[in-house]
């Protein structure tokens, strides 16, 4: 077996480079897919609190579906914007994001407790699915991602060989 020559190393960088996202492309996948879990939640998660709990059971599920999808599509929104920024700024605008989510979350939960349609445990089980399915499409896209350990516009070019 050859050894492999400076071009072919050069060349395999940068095939490697350029197949590996950015973070903006790595949150806008994981937003696509936590779009599409919001619609199997919403017809799964409906059609079994339907039959579970009857029209009530329908709305619960969807309520749940629609508020765990909502919150976190928040976080990967704020990360999408604040990656653009500096360390501090980032910082801030994912955990002010994270401070109003949550606040707003405690909000929508006690409006939402007094409702006549909600079945409170078909309303807890959409939401638990909804925030474990959330979780692992986040590890999911993380771990398929390819993503470079280091900036390779800052790197330094390859000495020169003269022997070449």
């Amino acid at each position: 077996m050859t050894e492999p020559t400076r071009e072919s190393r050069a060349q395999a960088e940068t095939n490697w480079s350029s197949s590996a996202l950015s973070a903006t492309e790595i949150f806008t996948r994981v937003l696509r897919y936590t779009g599409l879990l919001a619609i199997a939640l919403i017809v799964v998660g409906g059609l079994v609190g339907f039959l579970v709990a009857g029209t009530n059971g329908l709305w619960s599920a969807v309520s749940a579906a629609v508020v765990a999808v909502i919150f976190s599509a928040i976080t990967v929104v704020s990360m999408i914007t604040a990656i653009k920024y500096s360390l501090n700024a980032f910082f801030a605008i994912v955990m002010g994001s994270w401070l109003l989510k949550f606040v707003a979350f405690v909000v929508v939960l006690l409006v939402l407790r007094d409702q006549p349609f909600i079945d409170p445990i078909v309303f807890f089980l959409t939401l638990v699915v909804a925030l474990v399915g959330t979780a692992v499409i986040d590890a999911i896209v993380v771990m398929r991602s390819r993503v470079a350990y280091v900036d390779q516009s800052i790197l330094p070019k390859p000495p020169v060989d003269p022997a070449e």
